[in-house]
């Protein structure tokens, strides 16, 4: 694997990693609702996610990753769509994708 590649998958770990940390442990749907600045930050972690996965696919599209293209169209929606951003939506990006994205990427790392 391309040492860009695997910066790449370390910048996406980061940002998962970043996200967890900024949730915590209690997982509060109501608490990330209410809190902007843990909602923007969340964002902005979901847009690094992206725009790495979208600057790993230029460079190997056929990279053992699943959903790549729904990652990336969901940077886009965040970075263009700002003010369309589900609080709902993201939470479930965050619940289900995140931890899938996490093993995926742990394991290409240790390759």
């Amino acid at each position: 694997m391309k040492r860009e590649i695997k910066k790449y998958l370390f910048d996406i770990m980061v940002s998962i990693n970043s996200i967890n940390d900024y949730i915590g442990s209690t997982r509060n749907f109501f608490e990330y609702q209410n809190n902007k600045l843990l909602r923007r930050g969340v964002e902005r972690e979901i847009e690094i996610i992206g725009e790495a996965m979208s600057r790993i696919l230029k460079i190997d599209p056929t990279i053992k990753i699943k959903n790549t293209r729904q990652i990336v169209d969901t940077r886009n929606w965040v970075i263009h769509g700002y003010d369309k951003v589900d609080d709902v939506i993201i939470w479930g990006i965050i619940s289900k994708n995140l931890p899938e994205l996490k093993k995926e990427v742990s394991q290409l790392l240790e390759e």
